[in-house]
Protein backbone atom coordinates (compact mmCIF):
# COMPACT_ATOMS: atom_id res chain seq x y z
CA UNK A 1 0.00 0.00 0.00
CA UNK A 2 1.41 3.36 -1.07
CA UNK A 3 0.95 6.41 1.14
CA UNK A 4 0.00 8.73 -1.72
CA UNK A 5 -0.95 8.28 -5.36
CA UNK A 6 -1.57 10.57 -8.33
CA UNK A 7 -3.73 10.14 -11.44
CA UNK A 8 -3.92 12.68 -14.25
CA UNK A 9 -6.46 12.78 -17.07
CA UNK A 10 -8.99 14.62 -19.18
CA UNK A 11 -12.05 12.63 -18.01
CA UNK A 12 -14.18 13.99 -20.86
CA UNK A 13 -16.50 12.33 -20.49
CA UNK A 14 -16.00 10.42 -17.27
CA UNK A 15 -16.71 6.81 -18.20
CA UNK A 16 -16.96 3.50 -16.41
CA UNK A 17 -13.53 2.33 -17.58
CA UNK A 18 -11.89 5.38 -16.02
CA UNK A 19 -13.85 4.84 -12.82
CA UNK A 20 -12.64 1.26 -12.61
CA UNK A 21 -9.05 2.43 -13.05
CA UNK A 22 -9.59 5.00 -10.29
CA UNK A 23 -10.91 2.29 -7.96
CA UNK A 24 -7.94 0.08 -8.83
CA UNK A 25 -5.52 2.88 -7.95
CA UNK A 26 -7.48 3.75 -4.80
CA UNK A 27 -7.00 0.17 -3.64
CA UNK A 28 -3.24 0.63 -3.82
CA UNK A 29 -2.87 4.03 -2.14
CA UNK A 30 -4.03 5.42 1.20
CA UNK A 31 -4.74 8.75 -0.49
CA UNK A 32 -5.37 9.17 -4.21
CA UNK A 33 -5.17 12.58 -5.85
CA UNK A 34 -6.91 12.96 -9.21
CA UNK A 35 -5.96 15.94 -11.36
CA UNK A 36 -8.40 16.90 -14.10
CA UNK A 37 -7.21 18.88 -17.10
CA UNK A 38 -8.94 20.59 -20.00
CA UNK A 39 -9.42 18.41 -23.06
CA UNK A 40 -7.17 19.55 -25.95
CA UNK A 41 -9.86 18.75 -28.53
CA UNK A 42 -13.29 19.09 -26.87
CA UNK A 43 -16.35 17.74 -28.65
CA UNK A 44 -18.07 20.64 -30.49
CA UNK A 45 -21.58 19.50 -29.53
CA UNK A 46 -21.02 19.61 -25.78
CA UNK A 47 -19.88 22.56 -23.68
CA UNK A 48 -17.98 20.84 -20.87
CA UNK A 49 -16.04 22.84 -18.27
CA UNK A 50 -13.40 21.80 -15.77
CA UNK A 51 -15.99 22.46 -13.08
CA UNK A 52 -18.41 20.04 -14.77
CA UNK A 53 -15.79 17.31 -14.72
CA UNK A 54 -14.85 18.07 -11.12
CA UNK A 55 -18.52 17.76 -10.15
CA UNK A 56 -18.82 14.37 -11.86
CA UNK A 57 -15.85 12.97 -9.98
CA UNK A 58 -16.76 14.66 -6.70
CA UNK A 59 -20.23 13.11 -6.85
CA UNK A 60 -18.97 9.72 -7.99
CA UNK A 61 -16.40 9.64 -5.17
CA UNK A 62 -18.47 11.43 -2.52
CA UNK A 63 -18.38 8.42 -0.19
CA UNK A 64 -14.72 7.64 -0.82
CA UNK A 65 -12.96 10.25 1.38
CA UNK A 66 -9.49 8.99 0.47
CA UNK A 67 -9.96 10.23 -3.12
CA UNK A 68 -9.19 13.93 -3.63
CA UNK A 69 -10.22 15.84 -6.77
CA UNK A 70 -8.26 18.74 -8.26
CA UNK A 71 -8.40 20.75 -11.50
CA UNK A 72 -5.82 22.63 -13.51
CA UNK A 73 -5.94 24.59 -16.74
CA UNK A 74 -2.20 25.22 -16.72
CA UNK A 75 -0.94 21.72 -17.44
CA UNK A 76 -1.72 19.98 -20.72
CA UNK A 77 -1.38 16.40 -21.88
CA UNK A 78 -1.41 15.47 -25.57
CA UNK A 79 -4.31 13.43 -26.92
CA UNK A 80 -3.46 10.09 -28.53
CA UNK A 81 -5.69 7.56 -30.24
CA UNK A 82 -2.94 5.02 -29.66
CA UNK A 83 0.20 4.97 -27.52
CA UNK A 84 2.10 3.03 -30.18
CA UNK A 85 4.12 5.95 -31.50
CA UNK A 86 4.12 8.18 -28.42
CA UNK A 87 7.44 9.49 -27.16
CA UNK A 88 7.82 11.05 -23.71
CA UNK A 89 9.56 14.35 -23.10
CA UNK A 90 11.05 13.57 -19.70
CA UNK A 91 12.13 17.14 -18.97
CA UNK A 92 8.65 18.51 -19.64
CA UNK A 93 6.97 15.62 -17.78
CA UNK A 94 9.10 16.12 -14.70
CA UNK A 95 8.45 19.85 -14.76
CA UNK A 96 4.69 19.23 -14.80
CA UNK A 97 4.91 16.66 -12.02
CA UNK A 98 7.04 19.00 -9.94
CA UNK A 99 4.50 21.79 -10.32
CA UNK A 100 1.68 19.45 -9.28
CA UNK A 101 3.67 18.15 -6.33
CA UNK A 102 4.26 21.67 -5.07
CA UNK A 103 0.75 22.95 -5.78
CA UNK A 104 -0.94 20.00 -4.06
CA UNK A 105 1.72 19.61 -1.35
CA UNK A 106 2.10 15.94 -2.20
CA UNK A 107 4.40 13.74 -0.12
CA UNK A 108 7.78 12.99 -1.66
CA UNK A 109 6.94 9.29 -1.93
CA UNK A 110 3.84 9.90 -4.09
CA UNK A 111 3.52 7.43 -6.98
CA UNK A 112 1.87 8.08 -10.33
CA UNK A 113 -0.72 5.63 -11.62
CA UNK A 114 -1.02 4.87 -15.34
CA UNK A 115 -2.72 2.16 -17.37
CA UNK A 116 -0.79 -0.96 -18.28
CA UNK A 117 -0.54 0.12 -21.93
CA UNK A 118 0.83 3.58 -21.13
CA UNK A 119 4.36 4.27 -22.46
CA UNK A 120 5.55 4.85 -18.89
CA UNK A 121 4.53 1.31 -18.06
CA UNK A 122 6.45 -0.26 -20.93
CA UNK A 123 8.66 -2.96 -19.47
CA UNK A 124 11.63 -2.34 -21.77
CA UNK A 125 11.67 1.41 -21.24
CA UNK A 126 10.72 1.47 -17.58
CA UNK A 127 14.23 0.91 -16.28
CA UNK A 128 15.36 4.03 -18.12
CA UNK A 129 12.26 5.99 -17.27
CA UNK A 130 12.54 5.28 -13.57
CA UNK A 131 16.03 6.76 -13.59
CA UNK A 132 14.65 10.00 -14.96
CA UNK A 133 11.04 10.38 -13.79
CA UNK A 134 10.66 12.02 -10.39
CA UNK A 135 7.77 9.71 -9.43
CA UNK A 136 7.55 5.95 -9.24
CA UNK A 137 5.24 4.51 -11.91
CA UNK A 138 2.52 2.08 -10.80
CA UNK A 139 0.05 0.51 -13.22
CA UNK A 140 -3.69 -0.04 -13.06
CA UNK A 141 -5.40 -2.89 -14.82
CA UNK A 142 -6.14 -2.21 -18.48
CA UNK A 143 -9.83 -1.71 -19.31
CA UNK A 144 -10.08 -3.08 -22.88
CA UNK A 145 -13.85 -2.67 -23.06
CA UNK A 146 -13.55 1.12 -22.81
CA UNK A 147 -11.77 3.20 -25.43
CA UNK A 148 -11.41 6.72 -24.01
CA UNK A 149 -10.56 8.19 -27.40
CA UNK A 150 -13.63 6.68 -29.10
CA UNK A 151 -15.93 7.63 -26.22
CA UNK A 152 -14.73 11.24 -26.29
CA UNK A 153 -15.10 11.39 -30.08
CA UNK A 154 -18.68 10.04 -30.10
CA UNK A 155 -20.34 10.10 -26.65
CA UNK A 156 -23.79 9.36 -28.10
CA UNK A 157 -22.63 6.10 -29.68
CA UNK A 158 -21.01 5.11 -26.36
CA UNK A 159 -23.82 6.29 -24.10
CA UNK A 160 -23.84 3.15 -21.95
CA UNK A 161 -20.15 3.66 -21.12
CA UNK A 162 -20.62 7.19 -19.77
CA UNK A 163 -20.71 7.36 -15.98
CA UNK A 164 -24.20 8.22 -14.67
CA UNK A 165 -22.86 11.37 -12.99
CA UNK A 166 -21.75 12.72 -16.38
CA UNK A 167 -24.81 11.83 -18.43
CA UNK A 168 -26.74 15.00 -17.58
CA UNK A 169 -24.16 16.98 -19.56
CA UNK A 170 -24.34 14.64 -22.55
CA UNK A 171 -28.10 14.38 -23.00
CA UNK A 172 -29.84 16.89 -25.27
CA UNK A 173 -33.22 18.37 -24.38
CA UNK A 174 -36.00 18.35 -26.97
CA UNK A 175 -39.10 20.35 -26.08
CA UNK A 176 -42.46 19.47 -27.64
CA UNK A 177 -44.60 22.59 -27.85
CA UNK A 178 -47.83 23.74 -29.42
CA UNK A 179 -51.27 25.05 -28.65
CA UNK A 180 -53.95 23.30 -26.63
CA UNK A 181 -55.04 19.89 -27.89
CA UNK A 182 -52.18 19.62 -30.38
CA UNK A 183 -51.10 16.21 -29.10
CA UNK A 184 -48.01 17.35 -27.16
CA UNK A 185 -48.27 15.13 -24.11
CA UNK A 186 -49.14 11.98 -26.06
CA UNK A 187 -46.20 12.60 -28.37
CA UNK A 188 -43.90 13.16 -25.38
CA UNK A 189 -44.78 9.75 -23.95
CA UNK A 190 -44.41 8.03 -27.31
CA UNK A 191 -40.97 9.55 -27.86
CA UNK A 192 -39.83 8.78 -24.31
CA UNK A 193 -40.85 5.15 -24.79
CA UNK A 194 -39.23 4.90 -28.22
CA UNK A 195 -35.84 6.19 -27.06
CA UNK A 196 -36.03 4.90 -23.48
CA UNK A 197 -35.61 8.53 -22.49
CA UNK A 198 -36.27 10.51 -19.34
CA UNK A 199 -38.87 13.26 -19.65
CA UNK A 200 -40.23 16.30 -17.82
CA UNK A 201 -43.96 16.83 -17.36
CA UNK A 202 -45.86 19.97 -18.27
CA UNK A 203 -45.70 21.91 -14.99
CA UNK A 204 -48.58 24.28 -15.70
CA UNK A 205 -51.10 21.46 -15.68
CA UNK A 206 -49.59 19.89 -12.56
CA UNK A 207 -49.54 23.26 -10.78
CA UNK A 208 -53.24 23.75 -11.48
CA UNK A 209 -53.90 20.42 -9.81
CA UNK A 210 -51.62 20.87 -6.80
CA UNK A 211 -52.00 24.60 -6.06
CA UNK A 212 -55.28 25.71 -7.65
CA UNK A 213 -57.61 22.84 -6.82
CA UNK A 214 -57.80 21.41 -10.33
CA UNK A 215 -59.30 24.44 -12.08
CA UNK A 216 -57.70 27.45 -13.80
CA UNK A 217 -60.37 29.74 -12.33
CA UNK A 218 -57.90 30.81 -9.64
CA UNK A 219 -54.94 31.23 -12.00
CA UNK A 220 -53.38 34.70 -11.89
CA UNK A 221 -50.27 36.61 -12.92
CA UNK A 222 -48.32 35.72 -9.76
CA UNK A 223 -48.62 31.99 -10.56
CA UNK A 224 -46.54 32.06 -13.73
CA UNK A 225 -43.23 32.56 -11.91
CA UNK A 226 -43.68 29.46 -9.71
CA UNK A 227 -44.85 27.45 -12.72
CA UNK A 228 -41.66 28.36 -14.60
CA UNK A 229 -39.53 27.65 -11.53
CA UNK A 230 -41.11 24.21 -11.06
CA UNK A 231 -40.61 23.50 -14.75
CA UNK A 232 -36.93 24.41 -14.54
CA UNK A 233 -36.51 21.99 -11.65
CA UNK A 234 -38.43 19.27 -13.49
CA UNK A 235 -36.10 19.65 -16.48
CA UNK A 236 -33.05 19.53 -14.23
CA UNK A 237 -34.39 16.41 -12.52
CA UNK A 238 -35.04 14.69 -15.85
CA UNK A 239 -31.53 15.50 -17.09
CA UNK A 240 -29.92 14.34 -13.84
CA UNK A 241 -31.32 10.83 -14.34
CA UNK A 242 -30.97 10.84 -18.14
CA UNK A 243 -31.39 7.37 -19.55
CA UNK A 244 -30.67 8.29 -23.18
CA UNK A 245 -28.81 10.89 -25.25
CA UNK A 246 -32.16 12.70 -25.59
CA UNK A 247 -34.39 14.02 -22.79
CA UNK A 248 -37.96 14.93 -23.76
CA UNK A 249 -39.60 18.06 -22.33
CA UNK A 250 -43.40 18.55 -22.33
CA UNK A 251 -43.90 22.23 -23.31
CA UNK A 252 -41.38 24.96 -22.50
CA UNK A 253 -41.01 28.40 -20.94
CA UNK A 254 -42.13 30.06 -24.18
CA UNK A 255 -45.46 28.28 -23.85
CA UNK A 256 -45.79 29.47 -20.24
CA UNK A 257 -45.09 33.02 -21.39
CA UNK A 258 -47.64 32.70 -24.19
CA UNK A 259 -50.36 31.67 -21.73
CA UNK A 260 -49.40 34.54 -19.44
CA UNK A 261 -49.70 37.05 -22.27
CA UNK A 262 -52.93 35.45 -23.47
CA UNK A 263 -54.68 35.44 -20.09
CA UNK A 264 -52.99 38.31 -18.24
CA UNK A 265 -52.27 40.66 -21.13
CA UNK A 266 -48.64 41.21 -20.18
CA UNK A 267 -45.22 39.59 -20.30
CA UNK A 268 -43.76 38.03 -17.18
CA UNK A 269 -40.11 39.10 -16.71
CA UNK A 270 -39.13 36.03 -14.67
CA UNK A 271 -40.53 33.68 -17.31
CA UNK A 272 -38.67 35.70 -19.96
CA UNK A 273 -35.46 35.24 -17.97
CA UNK A 274 -36.12 31.49 -17.77
CA UNK A 275 -36.48 31.30 -21.55
CA UNK A 276 -32.99 32.75 -21.95
CA UNK A 277 -31.28 31.20 -18.94
CA UNK A 278 -32.59 27.63 -19.19
CA UNK A 279 -32.06 27.28 -22.91
CA UNK A 280 -33.32 24.01 -24.33
CA UNK A 281 -31.30 22.34 -27.08
CA UNK A 282 -34.08 21.74 -29.62
CA UNK A 283 -37.73 22.68 -29.94
CA UNK A 284 -40.34 20.83 -31.99
CA UNK A 285 -43.49 22.88 -32.52
CA UNK A 286 -46.72 21.12 -33.44
CA UNK A 287 -49.09 22.99 -35.72
CA UNK A 288 -52.49 23.64 -34.14
CA UNK A 289 -54.37 21.81 -36.90
CA UNK A 290 -55.52 18.70 -35.02
CA UNK A 291 -59.07 18.23 -33.63
CA UNK A 292 -59.68 20.19 -30.44
CA UNK A 293 -60.69 18.00 -27.51
CA UNK A 294 -62.11 19.51 -24.31
CA UNK A 295 -60.63 18.08 -21.11
CA UNK A 296 -62.02 20.47 -18.53
CA UNK A 297 -58.92 22.69 -18.48
CA UNK A 298 -58.61 23.86 -22.08
CA UNK A 299 -60.25 27.11 -23.13
CA UNK A 300 -58.73 28.09 -26.49
CA UNK A 301 -60.78 25.82 -28.71
CA UNK A 302 -62.27 28.00 -31.43
CA UNK A 303 -60.25 28.48 -34.63
CA UNK A 304 -59.55 32.16 -33.98
CA UNK A 305 -58.23 31.50 -30.47
CA UNK A 306 -56.08 28.60 -31.64
CA UNK A 307 -54.62 30.64 -34.47
CA UNK A 308 -53.99 33.60 -32.19
CA UNK A 309 -52.19 31.46 -29.62
CA UNK A 310 -50.06 29.77 -32.25
CA UNK A 311 -48.99 33.16 -33.61
CA UNK A 312 -48.20 34.27 -30.08
CA UNK A 313 -45.85 31.31 -29.71
CA UNK A 314 -44.15 32.17 -33.00
CA UNK A 315 -43.71 35.79 -31.91
CA UNK A 316 -42.16 34.86 -28.55
CA UNK A 317 -39.80 32.39 -30.19
CA UNK A 318 -38.65 35.14 -32.55
CA UNK A 319 -38.28 37.55 -29.62
CA UNK A 320 -35.81 35.17 -27.97
CA UNK A 321 -34.03 34.06 -31.15
CA UNK A 322 -35.33 30.50 -30.99
CA UNK A 323 -36.03 28.67 -34.23
CA UNK A 324 -38.41 25.77 -33.61
CA UNK A 325 -38.73 22.87 -36.01
CA UNK A 326 -42.36 22.90 -37.13
CA UNK A 327 -44.38 19.74 -37.73
CA UNK A 328 -47.55 20.63 -39.62
CA UNK A 329 -48.93 17.20 -40.48
CA UNK A 330 -52.45 16.85 -39.01
CA UNK A 331 -52.20 13.08 -38.66
CA UNK A 332 -50.95 12.03 -35.22
CA UNK A 333 -48.92 9.06 -36.42
CA UNK A 334 -47.33 11.16 -39.16
CA UNK A 335 -46.35 13.72 -36.50
CA UNK A 336 -44.77 11.00 -34.40
CA UNK A 337 -42.73 9.66 -37.32
CA UNK A 338 -41.61 13.14 -38.32
CA UNK A 339 -40.49 13.83 -34.73
CA UNK A 340 -38.47 10.61 -34.80
CA UNK A 341 -36.73 11.70 -37.99
CA UNK A 342 -35.87 15.08 -36.47
CA UNK A 343 -34.49 13.63 -33.22
CA UNK A 344 -32.55 10.95 -35.08
CA UNK A 345 -30.96 13.71 -37.12
CA UNK A 346 -30.36 16.25 -34.30
CA UNK A 347 -29.23 13.93 -31.54
CA UNK A 348 -28.11 10.67 -33.09
CA UNK A 349 -26.52 12.09 -36.22
CA UNK A 350 -28.48 9.90 -38.59
CA UNK A 351 -28.92 11.10 -42.13
CA UNK A 352 -32.51 11.94 -43.13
Amino acid sequence: MYESGLMIGHFEPLHLGQMRSILDAAGQAKNLHIVIMAHPSPHPNFNITLQDKARWLQMACANLPFIHIHTTDEIELPLHESFADVSIDMVASNAKLQRLTEALTLPAETVIFVAENHPLADCEAQSDVEKQLIMQVVTTTLQPDFNSYAIARDPVAHWSAIHPQARADYTKTVAIVGGESSGKTTLVHKLANYYGASFAFEMGRIYVGTDLGGSEIGLQYSDYGPIALHHAQAIRDAESVATAPVTIIDTDFVTTQAFCEEYEGRTHPFVAACIDEFRLDHTIMLDNNTPWVADGMRSLGDPDARGRFEQRLVDIFARHNIEPHVIDKPDYDARYKQALLLIDQFIYGKKP
